[in-house]
């Protein structure tokens, strides 16, 4: 995963667990693109105070994750929603394919299951 779209399903899964503040230091650093500097004065502290903040946030958040693996187990099963839709409109073929990629479905969607 890159970072950015690691930090934001990070914050996506866990960002409510952050106190409001965090949360809008966060998301002025991470969605509105805002920089140390423009982040520091409109919510008058120092930019180390910012740049502090904003780190923590980011351990917070990895910490949470190595304890609970929300994002792993969403980004697995996504990734197993998208092999099944696959196998389920691939274009008609013979007959053995068409067992082979239901068997498979199965296969797929059992996994799923006992995850859940």
């Amino acid at each position: 995963m890159d970072r950015l779209y690691e930090q934001t399903m990070l914050f996506d899964f866990y960002g409510e667990l952050l106190t409001e503040h965090q949360r809008a230091v966060y998301t002025d650093a991470l969605y509105n693109d805002m920089s140390l500097g423009e982040i520091a004065e409109e919510r008058g502290i120092s930019r180390q105070g910012v740049h502090d903040l904003i780190k923590r946030c980011e351990k917070i958040l990895l910490e949470y994750e190595n304890k609970l693996h929300l994002v792993e187990r969403f980004v697995k099963e996504k990734k197993t929603v998208r092999e099944i839709w696959e196998l389920s409109k691939a274009e008609d073929g013979a007959e053995k394919d068409m067992a082979c990629r239901l068997r498979r479905i199965s296969e797929l969607s059992g996994e799923l299951l006992g995850e859940l």
